[in-house]
């Protein structure tokens, strides 16, 4: 039997693949970030491998927010507090806002994560713990600058504790109670819908998601290595 097609099935991509991509490694290694941080010890290195991972993903991710397809466009989902607050009234009736990609209240809250994880990735680049572990571009910055940013850097790690929980509440919130699952369409790229011109997801070449990956990739090797 023929494979369906996205118009035969009422599928409406909505996410493209870098996109995705950079969702997946970043949960990896923001969680290698939490995990080798607690355990410490000889672990600690490759908490600032992990570290600057997720600076290049995060620096990967500001500039497809600017190039990327419709979707993963900053333009797209970051809107005003009065969108927000609309598509929040409408989550208490049985007929939401219908939005491809990030509604606006959830836009806000990845604003927030992506500014509280570049607050973490910069101020680990000046971070020491005292004993043997010292951030990249420790020796630029004088022992109390880098006191007080190991300082703000340990206490971000209960911020981004929060929203990742907010995160993964409103995740099931939709799941349980709107019965949409937002975890499929991040790893297939797809959500129930009816697809139109409108609709359509227009990505941009690949060699143009290489171009950004090369320079996210060479600037955090010029800062860590």
């Amino acid at each position: 039997m023929a494979q369906k097609t996205d118009r035969e099935a009422g599928q409406v991509q909505i996410w493209d693949l870098p996109t995705r991509i950079f969702h997946w490694a970043l949960v990896a290694f923001v969680g290698g970030c939490f995990v080798t941080a607690k355990l410490g010890g000889n672990l600690m290195v490759y908490h600032i491998y992990s570290g600057l991972m997720v600076l290049g993903l995060l620096l990967f991710r500001m500039v497809w927010g600017v190039v990327g397809s419709r979707t993963a466009r900053f333009s797209h989902f970051v809107r005003g507090p009065r969108a927000a607050w609309q598509y929040a009234r409408s989550l208490t009736g049985s007929h939401p806002q219908h939005v491809l990609g990030h509604n606006p209240l959830g836009g806000w809250s990845i604003v927030a994560m992506l500014l509280a994880l570049v607050i973490q990735a910069t101020t680990g680049l000046f971070a020491n713990d005292e004993i043997f572990t010292y951030g990249p571009l420790y020796s630029m910055v004088s022992e109390a600058t880098s006191i007080r940013l190991t300082e703000i850097h340990r206490l971000n790690q209960g911020v981004i504790a929060g929203l990742v929980g907010l995160h993964l509440l409103a995740v099931l919130f939709y799941l349980g109670v709107k019965r949409e699952n937002l975890i499929m369409p991040m790893i297939n790229g797809r959500k129930p819908g009816s697809p139109s011109p409108k609709t359509e997801l227009k990505t941009p070449p690949l060699w143009v998601a290489l171009l950004v990956l090369a320079f996210a990739a060479a600037s955090v090797y010029f800062i860590g290595w």
